[in-house]
């Protein structure tokens, strides 16, 4: 395969930029600084970017079937008026320890918003689901970043990152009730010392991830087993999306937080977004059922 080259798209220096969400019905690409609080509206077309400033930590983004975001805040889901930049509250969740916080979040083929925390305690962040008719239920817990997740083309095997220990897992997935099982390690990478980070899945299953202090995104197989990588400029990239009218564009997000002033030296495009064209599609973006739908 001939080697991806990523191209700085948007010189957005965020601070830690993540959670790439491709609308398809909009063509354009929503993506969060979240330390920075901030919503970001991206025009591949144009390549202008818009951003809406939330006032706190935004750390996940769900589309709807509406003009309305459901956005992931510190300790709170909301919905996010595009038109009218207003928000309607949907669900305080209240955590056992003052240093956690909502981290990566995706909605699953049947519409439910599935959500992470991060804590800086071991094994006290959790995994949450969020469905339509507005309850909350624990999927998973003893984790301490829960950090990229998806689902495969079959809908069958849910898969979901704890970045601390640089791993990445997989679960059978029962679609119809939302129940995950049968945890088990898929891709280790505690040797390397990178930390996986936010992840996508393409129409062939592949499992592609970003690897935080890693300078690249890796992609791997259904069964674990890497295939290649796609190197970076900058240090920490931090989650990727394909993207696009045939979903082949792929847009990866970064960070800059944390680095000291030799490190962005290094890698002084730190916080950009960048983008290449993928060798296949990935699957569709999946939207939060509102309880109106």
């Amino acid at each position: 395969m001939n080697q991806l080259v990523p191209k700085n798209i948007l010189a957005a220096r965020s601070r830690l930029g993540e959670c790439p969400v491709w609308d398809a019905q909009q063509q354009r690409l929503f993506w969060v600084d979240v330390y920075n609080h901030r919503l970001h509206q991206f025009d591949p077309a144009t390549g202008s970017d818009r951003y809406f400033d939330l006032g706190e930590v935004v750390s996940a983004i769900a589309l709807t079937d509406t003009n309305q975001l459901l956005l992931a805040l510190r300790d709170r889901l909301i919905l996010f008026n595009l038109q009218t930049e207003t928000v309607t509250p949907l669900c305080q969740i209240t955590f056992s320890q003052p240093t956690t916080r909502l981290n990566d979040g995706k909605c699953d083929p049947q519409g439910r918003f599935w959500i992470g925390t991060v804590c800086t305690i071991k094994g006290e962040a959790n995994l949450y689901r969020y469905n339509p008719d507005g309850s909350l239920q624990v999927m998973e817990t003893e984790l301490t970043i829960s950090n990229g997740l998806g689902w495969s083309p079959d809908g069958v095997t849910f898969y979901l990152t704890d970045s601390a220990l640089h791993h990445i897992y997989a679960y059978d997935f029962e679609g119809r009730t939302g129940t995950i099982s049968n945890r088990r390690l898929l891709i280790d990478l505690s040797q390397e010392g990178v930390e996986p980070d936010g992840l996508t899945i393409d129409t062939e299953g592949n499992i592609w991830s970003a690897l935080w202090n890693g300078w690249c995104v890796a992609c791997f197989s259904p069964a674990g087993q890497e295939l290649f990588r796609v190197p970076l400029p900058v240090q920490r990239p931090t989650s990727v999306t394909f993207a696009g009218p045939d979903l082949t564009d792929l847009y990866i997000t970064s960070a800059s937080v944390g680095l000291s002033q030799r490190e962005i030296q290094q890698g002084f495009m730190a916080g950009d977004l960048f983008h290449c064209s993928a060798p296949v599609p990935g699957l569709p973006t999946q939207r939060f059922l509102t309880r109106s739908s």
